[in-house]
């Protein structure tokens, strides 16, 4: 992950003391990213990343209509390091930011297809309230339901709902310890009126669990994951609902340490599908969930493949796995965090660095046979976003996602385009 100049100068001091470990893990994703550009945000180093060449740049670009609807301004009035993708609610955008908002906490936004935005909610954090939502938002019956990756009564993470006018109720606060999840990443899954979702730490092995959550806030700890190599660890992706049983991925774990591709069923009866094997054959470190297209399951591993850059993979539930693509690096992409969006048959997601020297990130489209077109190449300058991380959702035919960085305030950005 790819986070605004301020925000990696301030990790340190944003997370607690006791949330040393979350830091630690939220600071993974950052070590991709070169080690000079990131002395040079904070201050050290000589210069900014080098600039694309131009003429790439604008190739690529003439393949969509691509516009920034929206650049984030930074607390406290604004949010910031919009992780998580956009909510679509009868033509209305939702979403979350990490940081940002009233205490510097993390924010709910509303945002219009023109780009008009209002700040719905400032987090509080501490023993009352969530922090920090890490992803994006679901809707039930009119009401949005999220997770906060820190916060609540024990500082492990919560469980929230909000009214689409900015009234926020926390749900559920984890417990975190042998006996229940912490760290929930990854958003929520309704399955006929139950919440079910995973938590990256936590359970019997710390090793990360699935939960439910009635939409009053009765939470179930339905499974904890083993580690190791028989079972997977670290699930950060949340869970897709196939004929009723749950499919899901974890970024570690399983008989190569590479992560996993798992089944669950709501009683929680899990099976390990898939263990990534990771080098120039197989894909590794999925942290995103997955996609059903008619029955078969797509998804995309943030690096492995030809050249260790990630890749797009299918995999059949019964656990069959193809790789499909494997990116390159500046030419198309590298590192795709988020999960992938069916649009009549072709598949669309973000990478979170590469496409040209400057490495702001990508669009992609890719058939479900393997051919790969890039979209959009982000940055540079203030006025495009960087860093994707997010998925895309699609509204009439627009996709809107969101970029962790860029803009003109450096904060992150909303953005449409049109295939």
């Amino acid at each position: 992950m790819h986070f605004s100049n301020a925000a990696r100068c301030a990790l340190g001091s944003l997370w607690r003391g006791e949330n040393r470990d979350k830091v630690s893990r939220f600071g993974r994703y950052a070590l991709g990213f070169c080690a000079a550009a990131m002395l040079a945000a904070c201050g050290g180093g000589s210069g900014g990343p080098l600039s694309p060449s131009p003429a790439r740049v604008v190739a690529e670009r003439t393949h969509v209509r691509y516009s920034v609807l929206y650049r984030f301004k930074g607390a406290p009035g604004d949010g910031y390091i919009p992780v998580a993708g956009l909510l679509n609610v009868k033509g209305t955008l939702y979403g979350t930011t990490f940081l940002g908002g009233a205490n510097n906490d993390g924010i709910v936004f509303s945002i219009t297809p023109s780009g008009e935005e209002t700040v719905l909610y400032s987090f509080k954090g501490g023993s009352g309230d969530g922090e920090n939502p890490y992803a994006g938002l679901l809707n039930v019956n009119g009401t949005l339901y999220g997770t906060t990756v820190s916060g609540g009564a024990n500082g492990d993470g919560t469980v929230f709902k909000i009214t689409t006018s900015g009234s926020e109720t926390v749900l559920y606060s984890f417990k975190g310890g042998s006996g229940d999840g912490e760290d929930p990443y990854a958003g929520l899954l309704n399955v006929k009126g139950t919440l079910y979702g995973t938590t990256g730490l936590g359970g019997t092995n710390a090793d990360g669990t699935v939960f439910s959550i009635t939409t009053s806030g009765a939470e179930t700890l339905l499974y904890s994951f083993k580690g190791g190599s028989a079972d997977g660890e670290d699930p950060d992706a949340g869970l897709i609902n196939v004929n009723g049983t749950f499919y899901g991925t974890t970024q570690k774990g399983g008989a190569h340490s590479d992560g996993t591709v798992f089944s669950i069923t709501p009683s929680g009866a899990e099976t390990l599908l898939y263990s990534f094997k990771g080098g120039s054959g197989d894909g590794e470190d999925p942290y995103a969930g997955l996609l059903n297209v008619k029955g078969t399951l797509y998804g995309t591993t943030q690096s492995g493949g030809a050249s260790d850059d990630g890749t797009v993979f299918k995999i059949t539930t019964s656990g069959t796995e193809t790789v499909l693509y494997s990116f390159r690096g500046s030419s198309d992409g590298q590192y795709p965090y988020a999960s992938l969006l069916n649009l009549k048959g072709t598949l669309y997601g973000t990478t979170g660095q590469g496409g040209g020297s400057y490495r702001g990130g990508t669009a992609f489209a890719v058939t479900t046979s393997g051919k790969e077109t890039v979209l959009h190449i982000f940055g540079p300058g203030s006025g495009d976003g960087e860093n994707p991380n997010g998925g895309l959702i699609n509204v009439k035919g627009t996709l809107y996602g969101t970029t962790e960085d860029g803009g003109v305030s450096n904060q992150g950005t909303v953005f449409a385009l049109s295939p």
